[in-house]
């Protein structure tokens, strides 16, 4: 899985479609296909596959979001350094130091809040923490930069609360459970289902069912783009080299002022 990340999901699948093969042979061997093959039975799977088109269109969209928020995290979280670094400069402040300091402080939070070792109450009082920072800020900079730290400290915590609302919400639940339903009664139909030569048999019922149940895994993989766990990204979770590059960013402007 490690060298071919996009098969991991395949691989994940497969022993189930393995287990569905053996099944299958020993319905056959001890001659229980009792179901004849008839288009009703098409018609069944075409209609899961309906479902799961409507599910994975429907998961697709909050993933391509998804996608954007770490780099649109990262800029704004930026916005806010360069205001202090400004500041700074122009009047050596030194809370526009402790500022800096405590935004790469929590770019590094924010990676334990992805991998779920931080809570969102947490992260959330962080934000609220800048407001002392801003306030100290008012005698020493123009008032328009003040708005546009609030701005700024405003995206970051919509685009918190927006993350937090992927990950723990599941898309159409009620749909993934009709899918889900009609995919086991399809298996079980599948494996007493009679058809005739027997080789056509096991390469129908390997290949519907290895479709039905990838389809499910990929879209409940989709359905959270920031599963992230034990510091591992999976292939289909959104990367968030964004955040990483900019915590090297902070923690390079913070060494240039202490030289």
């Amino acid at each position: 899985m490690k060298s071919f990340p996009k098969w991991s999901l395949t691989l994940k699948v497969l022993p189930l479609v393995v287990l569905i093969i053996v099944l299958k042979l020993a319905a056959h061997q001890y001659g229980l296909e009792f179901i004849s093959l008839n288009p009703l039975f098409t018609g069944v799977v075409t209609a899961n596959i309906f479902i799961l088109g409507f599910l994975l269109a429907g998961v697709l969209a909050d993933y391509k979001e998804s996608e954007k928020l770490p780099g649109e995290l990262a800029v704004s979280f930026e916005a806010i350094v360069d205001e202090c670094l400004i500041i700074y400069k122009n009047k050596k402040a030194k809370p526009a130091e402790e500022c800096l300091q405590y935004v790469f402080d929590m770019t590094s939070s924010l990676n334990d809040w992805f991998y779920k070792k931080e809570r969102t109450r947490v992260m959330m009082e962080k934000i609220d923490g800048l407001n002392d920072f801003f306030l100290a800020f008012e005698p020493l900079t123009q008032a328009n930069f003040i708005a546009r730290l609030k701005q700024e400290q405003s995206a970051i915590r919509r685009m918190l609360i927006r993350i937090h609302t992927i990950r723990e919400t599941s898309f159409v639940s009620g749909g993934y459970a009709i899918a889900e339903a009609i995919t086991f009664l399809l298996v079980i139909g599948l494996l007493f289902v009679r058809i005739d030569p027997f080789y056509e048999a096991l390469f129908f019922v390997s290949a519907i069912s290895f479709l039905q149940t990838y389809m499910i895994a990929l879209i409940k993989d989709l359905d959270n783009p920031f599963d992230y766990n034990e510091q591992k990204r999976g292939p289909d979770e959104v990367s968030l080299k964004p955040l990483e590059d900019l915590k090297m960013r902070i923690e390079k402007k913070i060494q240039s002022l202490k030289n």
